[in-house]
């Protein structure tokens, strides 16, 4: 069925300005027990935003947390100085606890470490996490690099987590390769694809 608007939703204010005509798939990675995936071309001037969907990322060990990191030089390194924001809902599979809160052991400040994107994540076979990544204007040689981050989870207590991440890495150096891995053990499974969003 059709959307129907009378001029007044959000529809129609521009709030899902991004069609699928925009969007265009760079590359994808598939893990299988590997320690890390790295995104190391692709990611230039091509385009003002990209942006990484992950698809059922399946943790080898249990209550981990998925993280991400940016590089400058090519992927040698990846500590690109952060500082960030972190917020959470929380609602359990017994339906008798539910949340609504900032995380301050999730946000950086000023660190070059890892960012998590989802926490606690379970380890059973039917368990994992799944969301995006946006980064923008990551080759730009005058303004820090924003990015905004939603994923959901089923966490190790059988909690649904949904948690979104926002922040800036504090560099005026070009932006050139990503890398996405658990804080323990490796990603047994799950895809990631790496997307170009045109200029509207």
């Amino acid at each position: 069925m059709p959307f129907i608007s009378n001029g007044t939703t959000i529809l129609d204010n521009g709030a899902f300005n991004v069609s699928l005509g925009s969007q265009v798939l760079i590359s994808e990675q598939t893990a299988s027990a590997s320690a890390s995936i790295s995104f190391t071309s692709g990611i230039d001037s091509t385009y003002p935003i990209y942006k990484f969907e992950f698809i059922n990322m399946h943790p080898a060990t249990d209550s981990v947390n998925f993280t991400f990191n940016m590089s400058t030089d090519g992927g040698s390194n990846y500590n690109v100085t952060k500082t960030t924001t972190a917020y959470r809902a929380v609602h359990n599979e017994a339906g008798g606890v539910t949340a609504l809160d900032y995380q301050t052991g999730l946000d950086l400040a000023q660190s070059t470490g890892f960012q998590i994107l989802g926490d606690v994540i379970g380890s059973d076979n039917d368990q994992s996490s799944s969301g995006t990544l946006q980064i923008f204007n990551p080759s730009s040689t005058t303004f820090v690099k924003h990015f905004i981050s939603t994923t959901n989870q089923s966490t190790s207590a059988d909690y649904t987590d949904n948690l979104f991440i926002a922040g800036y890495g504090n560099t005026t150096s070009a932006v050139d390769a990503i890398q996405f891995k658990y804080s323990s053990g490796n990603i047994d499974s799950g895809t990631i694809k790496l997307y170009g969003i045109k200029d509207s």
